[in-house]
C-alpha cells in the first residue's frame, strides 16, 4: 500500500520548514506568493491533502461560521449567503448552514448543536428567538449577528433593516397615487416574523392616513410562494372584489396573483395594482415587471462578512455591540403606477 504523504514530506520537497507548509495552506497566513507557489507545487506533485480538522484542533479554532436561514430555496437568503460566504473565504473561514423552516423552535435546536462544534461566529435570521435560544447565545464567548430585522432587543450585533417601515414605505407610494381600497396578501404571521412586520408596517401605513385595514388574506403557512399568491389573490378578489391595489408579502406572491389576474382577464395595473417584497429576479422578468422593495439581500451578506472578519482579527475593536442598519429601496415598474 502507497504511503500517504505527509506535511514534511512536501516541506522537504518543497525546501522549507513544516511550519511554512501549514501557513502555506492557510489564505490569512503571511507567505509570500513565491514560497507558496513551491508549497503547492510540491503538495500537488506528492497527492498531499492539507488537514484542516487537525490544525484547527491544534489552534483551538474551528475555521467556521455558523449561519441559520429559514429557508434554503429563498432566492434572497441565498444571496446573503453567498455574498458573505465570498468575504469569509479571505478570511480563511467557511460558512456551515442550518436551516429552520421558519420554525424558532428549529432555530433553538440548532443553536445549541452548532454551538457544541465551537463556531468562530453566529449568523441569524431575524431577531425573535426563543428564551432558552437567547440564553443560549447570551453565554456564547462568540461573536452572534442577526440579520433582516432591526430587533428591539438584539443579542449583540445588527446588520438588517426595518420591514415595518420599508412596507410603510411601499403604502405611502400607493396612497400617493390616489388608491384607498388597498389589501394585503401573506403567510402565517406567528411562522414568518419578517412577514408579520411587513403586515404590521401595512396596517400603520393605513390606519395613519384614516384608511380601512381589512382587507387582510392569509396565504397560508410559510413560506409562501406563486401558487399561495394564486389562491390568495382568489380568495380576495371573492371577498374585496372592488380592491384598487395589493401589496404582497414577496414578489414570489405577487407573481402568483398576477398570474390568477392574467387567468381571470384582470388587467394589470388597469384595473388592479400589484406590489411585491424583496426584488427576486422573477418581478423584473414577468409581464408586466412587479413593483417591489429592493432590501439589498446580498450587501445585508458582504457587511455581515465584514463585521465578522473585522471582529475576529481584533482591528479597531468596536465599543460595544455594531447596528448596520441597511436602507431598503422601492423599485417602481409596471405593476403599478
Amino acid at each position: 500500500m502507497t504511503r500517504k504523504a505527509t506535511m514534511k514530506d512536501v516541506a522537504r520537497a518543497a525546501g522549507v520548514a513544516p511550519m511554512t507548509v501549514s501557513r502555506a495552506f492557510k489564505s490569512n497566513a503571511s507567505v509570500n506568493a513565491e514560497t507558496r507557489a513551491k508549497v503547492m507545487e510540491a503538495a500537488e506533485a506528492l497527492g498531499y491533502v492539507f488537514d484542516s480538522a487537525a490544525s484547527n484542533l491544534r489552534s483551538r479554532k474551528s475555521g467556521f461560521v455558523a449561519a441559520i436561514i429559514p429557508s434554503l430555496n429563498n432566492a434572497n437568503f441565498a444571496d446573503t449567503i453567498g455574498a458573505m460566504s465570498k468575504v469569509l473565504e479571505r478570511e480563511g473561514l467557511q460558512i456551515l448552514l442550518g436551516y429552520t423552516s421558519y420554525s424558532i423552535e428549529e432555530e433553538e435546536r440548532l443553536i445549541e448543536k452548532l454551538l457544541r462544534r465551537s463556531p468562530e461566529a453566529i449568523v441569524l435570521t431575524g431577531g425573535h428567538h426563543t428564551e432558552r435560544a437567547r440564553k443560549l447565545l447570551d453565554k456564547a464567548t462568540v461573536p452572534i449577528v442577526e440579520t433582516w430585522d432591526l430587533p428591539e432587543h438584539p443579542i449583540e450585533h445588527v446588520v438588517g433593516f426595518s420591514n415595518s417601515k420599508a412596507m410603510k414605505g411601499l403604502v405611502d407610494h400607493l396612497v400617493d397615487k390616489g388608491f384607498t381600497k388597498i389589501a394585503f396578501l401573506g403567510g402565517d404571521a406567528s411562522a414568518d416574523l419578517r412577514g408579520q412586520a411587513r403586515l404590521i408596517g401595512f396596517i400603520e401605513a393605513l390606519e395613519q392616513h384614516g384608511l380601512d385595514t381589512s382587507r387582510l388574506i392569509a396565504a397560508g403557512p410559510a413560506p409562501v410562494a406563486m401558487r399561495e399568491g394564486a389562491l390568495a389573490m382568489e380568495h380576495l378578489l371573492k371577498a374585496y372584489p372592488d380592491t384598487e391595489a395589493v401589496v404582497c408579502v414577496s414578489d414570489l406572491t405577487a407573481f402568483g396573483a398576477l398570474t390568477e389576474c392574467q387567468r381571470r382577464g384582470i388587467r394589470v395595473p388597469e384595473d388592479i395594482s400589484i406590489a411585491g417584497f424583496g426584488a427576486y429576479d422573477i418581478s423584473a422578468f414577468a409581464h408586466p415587471t412587479i413593483t417591489t422593495i429592493e432590501a439589498f439581500s446580498a450587501e445585508i451578506g458582504r457587511k455581515t462578512g465584514q463585521l465578522i472578519a473585522r471582529l475576529l482579527r481584533g482591528d479597531d475593536p468596536p465599543e460595544g455591540p455594531q447596528c448596520e442598519e441597511i436602507s431598503p429601496q422601492l423599485v417602481v415598474r409596471q405593476s403599478t403606477p
